[in-house]
């Protein structure tokens, strides 16, 4: 077994591969990611009828989402609802939050300092970063495309 040639390992890792559902997967994503935007619709409206201006019952929302993310991030809920749900709940702003989170959670023991401040943003740093970079990109092709 290890005087394999890449070609036989590749077709053994392949024959041993637990195989995909895409149907499935995408279905399950659709699902959840739109219940996850209807619950946070449905705060947004409660937000609402509390009388919060529409903006700032938006923000209450989104504020609202992150942190039931983080909380069930905390009770360790998050990673099975993902498991089920696939990209459904890792892709709208709760997946940023549990990004956070788990770090930080995982690495508490380590102390406040180098073990939760520092790994915070080991999942969720290189987002922001390329994010801002993109954003900067876009920002400065559009400039110069309304210029000319």
């Amino acid at each position: 077994m290890f005087d394999m040639s890449p070609k036989e390992y590749g077709d053994f890792v392949a024959a041993r591969a637990p195989g995909t559902k895409p149907v499935k997967n995408v279905l399950l994503a659709f699902l959840v990611g739109g219940g996850i935007c209807v619950l946070g619709q449905g705060l947004t409206e409660g937000y609402t009828a509390l009388g919060l201006a529409e903006e700032t019952a938006k923000t209450c929302s989104t504020v609202s989402l992150v942190f039931l993310s983080a909380l069930l991030t905390a009770l360790h809920v998050y990673d099975d609802i993902a498991r089920f749900a696939g990209a459904g709940i890792v892709v709208p702003i709760t997946g940023f939050a549990n990004a956070v989170a788990a770090p930080a959670i995982e690495f508490k023991t380590e102390g406040f300092i180098l073990g939760t401040a520092v790994k915070m943003f080991v999942i969720a740093g290189p987002v922001i970063v390329f994010g801002t970079v993109a954003s900067v990109v876009y920002g400065v092709v559009y400039w110069i495309c309304t210029i000319l």
